[in-house]
C-alpha cells in the first residue's frame, strides 16, 4: 500500500506563488503516476497535473503555463510549483498515485488547503 502526505498549502495573495510537496511511503516502487487534484467548495474534483515515472506530464487547462509538476522518483516525492495564482485557484489540493498510467488513482492524501486572496 501507498500512503501520501501533502505539505505546503497556505494563504497567498493573487499573483503570488506556492509550492506543494507530496511524500509517498510504503510500496513506492509500485507507483507509476503521481498527480495533483483539487476541489473547490461546491465543485467537482478536477485534475491539476500529473506526471509518470518516465516524466510525461499533463495539465488541466486552467493551470497550463502557470503551474509546473515535478517528481523525484528515488524519494517518492512529487511537487507542484504554482505561480501567478488567482482567487479561482482556491481549493483543497490532493495528492494522488496510481500503479499505471491506465489505472484509476488508488492512493490519496488528506489534502492541503490553498487560499488565494484578491
Amino acid at each position: 500500500q501507498v500512503q501520501l502526505v501533502e505539505s505546503g498549502g497556505g494563504l497567498v495573495q493573487a499573483g503570488g506563488s506556492l509550492r506543494l510537496s507530496c511524500a509517498a511511503s510504503g510500496t513506492i516502487f509500485s507507483i507509476n503516476t503521481m498527480g495533483w487534484y483539487r476541489q473547490a467548495p461546491g465543485k467537482q474534483r478536477e485534475l491539476v497535473a500529473d506526471i509518470t515515472s518516465g516524466g510525461s506530464t499533463r495539465y488541466g487547462v486552467p493551470v497550463k503555463g502557470r503551474f509546473t509538476i515535478s517528481r523525484d522518483n528515488a524519494k517518492g516525492t512529487v511537487y507542484l510549483q504554482m505561480n501567478s495564482l488567482k482567487p479561482e485557484d482556491t481549493a483543497v489540493y490532493y495528492c494522488a498515485a496510481r500503479p499505471s498510467s491506465k489505472a484509476a488513482y488508488d492512493a490519496w492524501g488528506q489534502g492541503t488547503q490553498v487560499t488565494v486572496s484578491s
